[in-house]
């Protein structure tokens, strides 16, 4: 029971892709803080002393055989949160093809891999599947039709997941707002956010991810907008 004793549950075994950074990273000390044990799928490796399987998102085969590798480890799966995601800034006749599709197959065909290898032990464990979008799948913005195409693709997916799993698995969509991490390091300067942006922490985000996971059996959060309360991306 919580501190204003609203029951919830452990969070048990959790896969979480990206969490060598960003929010991911954060999300594995959410969980570990919860008590759970945090299983990472990343290109690079997490923290010391975190299960940890290496795979591209954008390789189907590795990421599911990375899933079942983890699963195995840990004797199965409670849950999973699909927060690897990348972008490619700029006007689609300027953005090449490569890019473009790199971030389709990442953010979106990766998150669809990942929820597909891990449902056989999520139905046994009546777990609980977090994804992770973006308010940018809400809202559309010029420069973005990689970003935006993917995330607004999360959303969907995650919400058809959630009609087809209703009973079996749980499924979250995590709806964030922009956050302090690197994952605008590497754009153009015209595509980072200001120095006065108003962004959220990713620690403070990852506590959302572990409040949907907790959640007792047959009490579901169904779509969760988390940002800054002055940030320009919410619609």
């Amino acid at each position: 029971m919580t501190a204003d004793n609203s029951p919830t549950t452990a969070v048990g075994n959790v896969l979480i892709t990206g969490g060598a950074s960003g929010l991911g990273a954060a999300t594995v000390d959410a969980v570990r803080r919860a008590g759970g044990t945090p299983l990472v799928i990343d290109r690079n490796r997490p923290a010391d002393g975190v299960a940890f399987v290496q795979a591209d998102l954008v390789d189907t085969e590795a990421t599911a055989a990375a899933v079942r590798e983890l699963a195995a480890q840990a004797g199965g799966l409670d849950g999973v949160f699909t927060a690897a995601g990348t972008d490619a800034c700029g006007r689609l006749e300027d953005i090449d093809a490569k890019d473009w599709e790199r971030v389709i197959h990442v953010n979106l065909l990766g998150t669809v891999a990942v929820v597909r290898a891990a449902l056989p032990y999520l139905k046994r464990s009546h777990g609980k599947v977090v994804t992770c979008a973006s308010t940018l799948g809400i809202k559309a913005v010029s420069d973005a039709t990689a970003y935006c195409a993917s995330k607004f693709g999360v959303i969907g997916f995650s919400r058809a997941l959630a009609a087809e799993l209703a009973g079996e698995v749980g499924v979250t969509t995590l709806i964030p707002g922009g956050m302090h991490t690197a994952f605008f390091d590497d754009r153009a300067e015209q595509y980072k956010p200001p120095p006065d942006a108003k962004l959220n922490q990713p620690a403070d985000v990852a506590r959302t991810v572990v409040f949907a996971l907790s959640q007792p059996p047959g009490c579901e959060v169904r779509e969760m907008v988390v940002c800054a309360s002055t940030e320009g991306s919410w619609p």
